[in-house]
Parts: C-alpha cells; structure tokens; sequence
C-alpha cells in the first residue's frame, strides 16, 4: 500500500468507519447499529411531530456526538496532511472530528452535526447556539448519563409531548441541521469541492466506508475515470474492492497510523 501511494499527493475518502474508535457507530459492519426508520427529507418537511422527535432526539445526541475526541486514524490522516502526502479529505461523515485533528482541506461531503440551516431565509446558524435556546424553550430537557447514541448523533426519545423547536432567529423559519437526509442530494457546490481535490491528486486512498451511500461511489468513479491508484482500507468489503490497486482489510486506526510512518517524513 504504501508504495502504491509514496510520491503522490493522495486524496482521502472516508466514512463511519474512522469514527467508530472515538465512540461514534457505524450504520454498517462489525458493532453497527442500524435505525428502522432513519429521517428522510420529505418526512422532515412534511411531519411536524417527526421534526419533533427528530430535535429532542437530535438534541441529546448531539451533547454526546460533541463529546468524542480524534482517534489514532484521524490524527494519522493530519499529520500526512502537514507532511504534504495528503492533498486533502472528503469525508461522509458529519462529526467534524477530521478538523478537530487538525485536517485544514476538508470536504464534508454529507454536512456537518455543528451547524443548522435556515431552509426559509438560508441563515446559517451555530448549533450550540441553537441548543442553547431548544433548553431555553424546553427547560425540562435533560441529557441522561447513559444514553444509546444513533450514527448520525441522535437518539430515540420516548416521548416528545410539549416539545418546542426553536425557529430561525432572522425569519422565524424552519431550521434543520446541516446534514443530508436520505432522499436529499448533496449540495451541487460541495460535491465539486470534492471533484476539485480530486483533481489536484494523483491517488485516492479510502478508509472506513463500505461505500454503500451512492456520493462515495461517485467520487471513486471520478478516480477510475482519471486511472489513478484506488487504495481501500476497511474491516469489512466494500463495493468498490474489484476496481481497487490494494485492498487493506484492518482498522483505520492501526493501518493509518502505520502509512503515516511510511510516508509522513
């Protein structure tokens, strides 16, 4: 793998699989915890009471999804970024912890747990803000000590009775976080931050994805077009293994972590 990769400037791809070592699941593989029923657009938009559940929920999962730090594997990916082996990271998840390694080029592909959306003036607002004045609005909210923390950063409330959303502080409008549910495409512009850094690499290395989500599938499509190496590293197959010049079948926290040896020097 690393002589694959040594020499070139590498762009990164990675999804939940990087995450799961700070404590955050995974939707698929090995300790995977998979919601029947994950928030789609049209339910968010058309169902006031799921928008309900979905900010109590959200709400408290959101205190714990802000909790993990940066493993081994995302501090591996920053280093080599310093080193300039890594061009840059466009990431499927939406935990920010890539940025709190200390990645400065990064793509979050999905969105971001940290900022909410205003989807009637386009306000961007930040989430603590936002959490601050949902336990204002909500003063019964309590986050529990033990709680089953969702992939996404949320959990499933027992009850919403009485809970209050906060609107737009600009327009009064309807807020959501800046995530891409399922059944929404991701913003034309930040999938061409994506293909931009493709652009500027001469290898993709991808790690902790399964590579099931379609927007990863296009980005390696992108690397296939362009005929450079495609390198993989995952617990478990993914979609993408046939195309691949090297399949790494491991943790991203140990495989990272030794290619940083190799190559960050």
């Amino acid at each position: 793998m690393a002589g694959l990769l040594r020499g070139r400037r590498v762009a990164v791809l990675t999804g939940a699989g990087i995450s799961t070592d700070s404590g955050i699941p995974a939707y698929r593989g090995i300790g995977a915890r998979t919601r029947a029923r994950p928030m789609t657009i049209q339910t968010y938009l058309e169902d006031e009471a799921a928008r309900r559940r979905y900010w109590l929920g959200g709400h408290l999962g959101w205190r714990a999804f802000s909790a993990p730090d940066p493993n081994p594997g995302h501090r591996a990916l920053s280093r080599l970024e310093q080193a300039g082996a890594v061009s840059g990271i466009v990431t499927q998840n939406v935990d920010g912890l890539h940025l709190r390694a200390g990645s400065t080029r990064v793509v979050e592909l999905h969105g971001t747990m940290h900022r909410v959306l205003c989807l009637d003036c386009g306000q961007v607002l930040d989430r603590r803000s936002v959490a601050d004045r949902l336990e204002r609005l909500n003063p019964w909210v309590r986050v529990p000590e033990n709680i089953r923390l969702n992939p996404d950063g949320d959990v499933t409330p027992e009850s919403t009775e009485g809970f209050v959303i906060p609107p737009c502080t600009v327009c009064g409008g309807m807020l959501k976080p800046e995530v891409v549910f399922f059944g929404e495409f991701v913003p034309a512009a930040r999938f061409r931050a994506a293909e931009a850094l493709m652009h500027a690499s001469d290898a993709l290395l991808v790690a902790g994805t399964s590579l099931t989500v379609n927007s990863g599938i296009r980005i390696i499509e992108r690397a296939r077009r362009r005929g450079i190496p495609l390198v993989i590293v995952n617990r478990e197959p993914t979609r993408a293994d046939g195309w691949a010049d090297a399949v790494v079948t491991g943790g991203t926290s140990e495989v990272l972590t030794a290619l940083a040896g190799r190559l960050a020097h």
